[in-house]
């Protein structure tokens, strides 16, 4: 017998570095097929998945910013690399096949629709994958922030955030060896214990609309799949004791 999704409508956050290879290309095309296809795995089982795409790989404003730009202005440039980045997965995603739309927060008519709560909603109840793009339209604001206000607003069931680690973990995996890794955790506690896998502005957003977010490795083949399907992969955020 078939398992069902747990969540059957997810946000799925996405840093640009996702879209890198060791290669050093911006987008490598190898590694967004890769995820196009794990995607593209969880739609077959008819959830309905949303999309929030980071610019990290391209342009960060934040950095940016402590260099010396204007803060806002390098925060509309970081926008515009967040589309550049959904543009190439909403590609790769149709390849595979899977209709695919690309909601901006500033206006590109010429290259994705503008972004419309009702019209996101629709998209998703047809069986689209919809890319949010552009982060909140806002400079100071975050794509994870952006990711946990789309994922409130589309009625999401979790935010399932991508890493290059398989979970949360009490220090870096990368350079601490002995770091242990998180099976649960609370919102208060990613807080207080300062993990940063997300922004305070996006946790508390899930903590106030009893929003699960999930923490995992995206290029374990299947990862994904079992995330939704409930499997004990990574790191799961909710209320409640750790």
């Amino acid at each position: 017998m078939k398992k069902k999704p747990v969540y059957q409508r997810i946000l799925l956050k996405l840093s640009g570095e996702a879209l890198r290879s060791s290669r050093e290309l911006e987008i490598d095309p190898e590694v967004v097929r890769k995820i196009a296809g794990e995607i593209s795995e969880v739609r077959a089982l008819g959830v309905a998945i949303g999309i929030v795409i980071g610019g990290g790989n391209i342009f960060r404003g934040l950095s940016a910013s402590a260099r010396g730009m204007d803060r806002v202005a390098a925060d509309h440039m970081g926008m515009l690399a967040t589309v550049i980045n959904s543009l190439a997965l909403q590609d790769f995603l149709e390849k595979e096949g899977v209709p695919t739309r690309v909601m901006s927060a500033i206006r590109l008519e010429a290259m994705a629709e503008p972004y419309i709560r009702r019209r996101a909603i629709a998209h998703l109840e047809k069986n689209r994958v919809v890319i949010f793009a552009a982060g909140t339209g806002n400079p100071y604001f975050t794509t994870d922030s952006a990711a946990a206000l789309r994922a409130i607003e589309v009625n999401a069931h979790a935010v399932l955030k991508a890493t290059k680690v398989d979970g949360i973990y009490c220090s870096d995996p990368m350079v601490n060896k002995e770091a242990v890794r998180f099976q649960r955790l609370t919102y208060t506690d990613i807080i207080e214990k300062q993990l940063r896998i997300m922004d305070a502005t996006a946790v508390t957003l899930c903590r106030e609309n009893h929003l699960p977010i999930i923490v995992f490795k995206l290029l374990d083949k299947g990862n994904l799949k079992k995330v939704v399907l409930g499997e004990p992969v990574g790191t799961i955020v909710q209320a409640g004791e750790t």
